[in-house]
């Protein structure tokens, strides 16, 4: 894509008011059509997954396959469900990883993956208070975590990144890109969110200004969204945010807040393509699904219960795409699976690797 479709269109904050969100559906908008004017190629109205779905559908006949096998994998969910919607008595198999469930729509999703951050941040606190190298280690990590998070929105934190230049930190940026769910290796994600939080709430906000105003500018890149704002990702307008927020702040007191994915959609010039609509199951094989307990396995299972006979394996433990992420146990049951369409059993849990 040309290269004004590769710039910000702004630096993403939460909206406070209808004025706010009006500014910024402004801004977005004009970004928009900078982008769709520039690109000679005529991608920028059809990059939706409807039209993905299409695409594979040539694939298919090119080859000369009567049916298809799908290993869909996070975002890949939505053109998998729209190939199911297009194409259902295509389809052999097909295997979702860690999937979004566009069908039931985005704000759906946003709420069943809040309690799932919940229950892993309320873990990270258990740990903190039981390892000395913690730097929030014999305090409340939550409260500590909550009062940060109050005074950046009443006062944002200047910070200066690299690469990103300088911003500000409110309480909505920590919210939704400070926390790791998956705790990494010798937990040091913790560790190192742990000793972000300490700094920041000392006014060092060095430690999450990197990875917030990177996403605050790569989710208003206009080729990037492109796709996701054809497939109904943004809100319909300030009064739907609004809702949204009030219920996402009352499931998660932590981390509800306005979605940064939806809210670079604000302004989106086209019709939206492929809207998030009920999908018809007849005609479908049964799916197989896996995700993350700790994450993504909320999205998953949502997606899968709709097709009678599909199974979901809980991965209990971190992690997102758990196939290409090399987790045997998932592998073991997505293969045997994709080769004679056997399923496991309902219920199958695999333990953490």
């Amino acid at each position: 894509m040309p290269p004004v479709c590769r710039q910000p269109g702004a630096t993403l904050r939460e909206p406070r008011d209808r004025e706010e969100y009006a500014a910024l559906t402004t801004v977005m908008t004009r970004a928009f059509k900078a982008c769709r004017d520039a690109d000679r190629t005529g991608l920028f109205g059809h990059l939706d997954s409807l039209s993905a779905a299409r695409d594979m559908e040539a694939v298919r006949k090119a080859l000369g396959e009567e049916r298809l096998s799908f290993m869909a994998n996070s975002y890949g969910g939505v053109p998998a469900a729209a190939y199911a919607r297009l194409f259902p008595r295509r389809i052999r198999a097909m295997y979702l990883d860690g999937t979004i469930n566009q069908v039931n729509g985005w704000p759906d999703q946003a709420l069943r993956a809040l309690p799932v951050i919940e229950k892993v941040f309320a873990g990270f606190t258990r740990w903190c208070a039981t390892t000395p190298a913690c730097a929030l280690h014999g305090q409340d990590a939550g409260k500590v975590w909550r009062r940060l998070v109050r005074d950046a929105d009443r006062r944002p934190i200047p910070v200066t990144s690299a690469r990103f230049g300088k911003g500000e930190l409110t309480g909505w940026h920590l919210r939704s890109f400070g926390f790791a769910t998956d705790p990494g290796p010798g937990n040091s994600r913790w560790l190192a969110f742990a000793e972000a939080v300490d700094r920041a709430r000392r006014g060092d906000g060095s430690g999450f200004a990197d990875f917030a105003l990177g996403n605050a500018q790569v989710w208003t890149m206009p080729g990037m969204l492109a796709m996701t704002c054809g497939d109904d990702r943004g809100y319909a307008g300030y009064t739907e945010l609004q809702a949204f927020r009030r219920k996402a702040r009352k499931v998660s007191p932590d981390f509800g807040g306005a979605g940064f994915d939806a809210l670079g959609c604000a302004g989106w010039p086209l019709p939206v393509t492929n809207p998030s609509r009920p999908l018809p199951v007849r005609g479908l094989p049964p799916f197989l699904g896996a995700g993350s307990t700790w994450g993504d396995y909320a999205w998953t299972e949502s997606f899968t219960r709709l097709v009678p006979g599909s199974v979901t394996v809980a991965y209990d433990g971190p992690g997102h795409v758990l196939y290409l992420s090399g987790k045997k146990c998932p592998i073991r049951y997505a293969t045997r699976y994709l080769t004679d369409l056997t399923p496991p059993a309902p219920g199958t849990v695999c333990p953490a690797e």
